[in-house]
């Protein structure tokens, strides 16, 4: 019998870890030993102080040590993706292949369309958590495409804590530094899903940018998807598809 798939899945900044991936993990089913793990960020009540994207690559590698993942295959969604790249840039001999989900971040040498959309998020700082992450949203998306409403119900008790994850995100990047030379040597697969209703000029802009920096990469378009509508929970079936092709090629 052949070895399932060993994976590490993050998440994005929208939804905890296991519920991001429930519909992806259940495509996916006994074909993989995934494990899910929460950003860094989110540990606790606030982000951790001092926090930056090293907290997150270690805390990959604290998790594939506990799981015995020796080599493994990493994917990442938004925030998670920007984990994901800095992972691969330090650690990238431990990984089989790398699967970015609209990667939040790819290193701060920027085309000047990333670079106003980052001004964008900045300018926000100010304002109170609501207006916050209603304009947060908006940036990410193309033009004339609307932000998904806020969900029914009580407010959950961990949207709390996105703000302030997201803005100590957002200054983690500014501050980050991804080695370049680093992912040009990644010797790997690497994917890239782009929703084709999200933001061109951030997301387009920087899987261009990847596209030109690793020596295999894919991108894949998702017509009808933006980045808080992703098809890891919208159209998980065609992601599964597509991981279980890139994860058989690495192990080729």
């Amino acid at each position: 019998m052949a070895t399932r798939p060993a994976v590490v899945l993050l998440p994005g900044i929208v939804l905890p870890a296991e519920s991001a991936y429930a519909a992806l993990l259940q495509v996916l089913g006994e074909r993989v030993d995934a494990v899910v793990k929460e950003l860094e960020v989110y540990a606790g009540d606030e982000p951790p102080p001092g926090y930056g994207l090293g907290f997150e690559v270690d805390g990959v590698l604290a998790v594939a040590d506990a799981h015995g993942f020796g080599r493994f295959h990493l994917v990442g969604y938004s925030a998670g993706g920007a984990a994901a790249l800095a992972f691969a840039a330090v650690h990238g001999d431990r990984l089989l292949s790398l699967a970015l989900l609209e990667a939040a971040w790819a290193g701060n040498d920027r085309t000047p369309q990333e670079e106003w959309v980052m001004q964008g998020f900045r300018a926000l700082a100010p304002f109170p958590p609501d207006e916050f992450m209603t304009g947060f949203q908006r940036l990410q998306l193309a033009p004339g495409v609307d932000p998904p409403p806020p969900p029914e119900g009580p407010v959950p008790a961990w949207m709390a804590k996105r703000p302030a994850g997201i803005r100590a995100i957002l200054d983690a990047f500014d501050r980050g530094d991804l080695d370049a030379g680093s992912l040009r040597a990644f010797a790997r697969p690497a994917y890239f899903a782009l929703g084709g209703r999200s933001n061109p000029d951030y997301f387009g802009r920087m899987a261009e940018r990847l596209a030109a920096t690793f020596s295999d990469f894919t991108i894949e378009t998702f017509p009808e998807r933006h980045h808080f509508d992703p098809p890891h929970r919208v159209e998980p079936e065609r992601l599964a598809n597509s991981l279980l092709r890139l994860w058989q090629r690495a192990e080729q």
